[in-house]
């Protein structure tokens, strides 16, 4: 009877193994077939071989279980705390330091402070520290066939990154980054790296793996691009002893006159104010020290195209003003007005 269960037993377990081994590879090779015939015939790509490098791609179910639990998705009091530490503040300093003359010249080419570039670089990589552990094509393929909720998106991100890698002369089958298919120091999906980036040292490639004259330049761009306006305001903290739904359920895109927001009780908390004919979304983060209201301007508006979640906006733009604190300490500066 112990014999027969023992054999039962085992017979159980290579049977779940089996079906493991197989759930890794849940993409048909026909999907693959016909990705690549697509491909054959809009862009030219050999069907054959681009068959070949999808069929050696590997489904990813931790892919799929990081998606759908973004960091995003936490509360600010929980979010804020992975980026504002005191070793990303001190990267970013170090940072700023090391390429002071590239940041002067891209926010002269992109009207954008250089504060802002060093967060966004600390904020996805903390400076190129940490670019991603996943082959883009595997994550790519995974959500592009194995993810309904965002198939097209992905599927053209796939597109995007076979072009690229065309493009730009970079190994489809090697390339990493993050789960989501984000490259290199400032993490640009393939999309934003076939568009917004830019040969900012003259070599005649845009490299944003290697090349941290080319990551500085491509950030500053996006921002341009996006509609960043010099000079301008990004955020301000607000007052109130009042809730305030309706405002801030009317979207993260400036809509709300800030005269308006202002009639209504909130108060901007700082010396210097938003002019009252600028438009605004009105933010409501869940602080350590309870419900925080923000004014989000233009220009905070165009941070969340780089993410689409007024957490990451703020993050960047408080790591940018610590930054900017901390470098103007060191060198003995007077610090930023408040």
């Amino acid at each position: 009877m112990k014999q027969t269960l023992r054999i039962l037993c085992t017979s159980l377990l290579l049977t779940l193994t089996v079906s493991s081994a197989q759930g890794a590879d849940s993409i048909p090779r026909e999907t693959f077939k016909a990705f690549a015939a697509e491909m054959a015939q809009k862009h030219g790509f050999s069907a054959e071989k681009l068959e070949n490098l999808l069929a050696g791609t590997r489904f990813r179910e931790d892919i799929i279980k990081a998606i759908t639990r973004p960091a995003e998705s936490k509360e600010w009091r929980e979010y804020r705390p992975i980026f504002l530490k005191k070793g990303r503040i001190d990267g970013g300093v170090k940072f700023w330091k090391e390429h002071e003359a590239l940041l002067e010249r891209a926010e002269k080419a992109y009207g954008v402070p250089p504060e802002i570039m060093v967060a966004i670089i600390g904020v996805e990589t903390r400076y190129g520290a940490h670019t991603g552990r996943y082959r883009v094509l595997d994550s790519l393929t995974t959500l592009a066939f194995g993810y309904p909720k965002r198939a097209k998106f992905f599927r053209s991100e796939l597109v995007e990154f076979l072009l690229l890698s065309r493009e730009e002369n970079i190994d489809p089958a090697t390339a990493k980054g993050s789960y989501a298919g984000a490259m290199g120091k400032p993490q640009f999906i393939s999309s934003s790296y076939r568009n917004y980036a830019v040969d900012f040292d003259g070599d005649g490639k845009r490299d944003l793996h290697n090349s941290d004259a080319d990551v500085i330049g491509s950030v500053a761009n996006y921002f341009k691009r996006h509609g960043w306006r010099q000079g301008e305001m990004i955020t301000q903290q607000a007052r109130s002893e009042e809730r305030h739904e309706k405002y801030v359920q009317a979207g993260m895109k400036p809509s709300i006159a800030v005269s308006e927001l202002m009639a209504s009780g909130l108060r901007p908390d700082g010396l210097m104010l938003p002019e009252p004919e600028a438009l605004a979304s009105l933010i409501l983060l869940k602080g350590r020290h309870g419900d925080e209201y923000w004014f989000g301007l233009h220009n905070f508006y165009v941070i969340t195209r780089y993410n689409h979640s007024n957490l990451y906006a703020m993050a960047v733009y408080q790591l940018s003003q610590e930054i900017k604190a901390a470098r103007q300490a060191a060198v003995g500066a007077p610090p930023p007005a408040t």
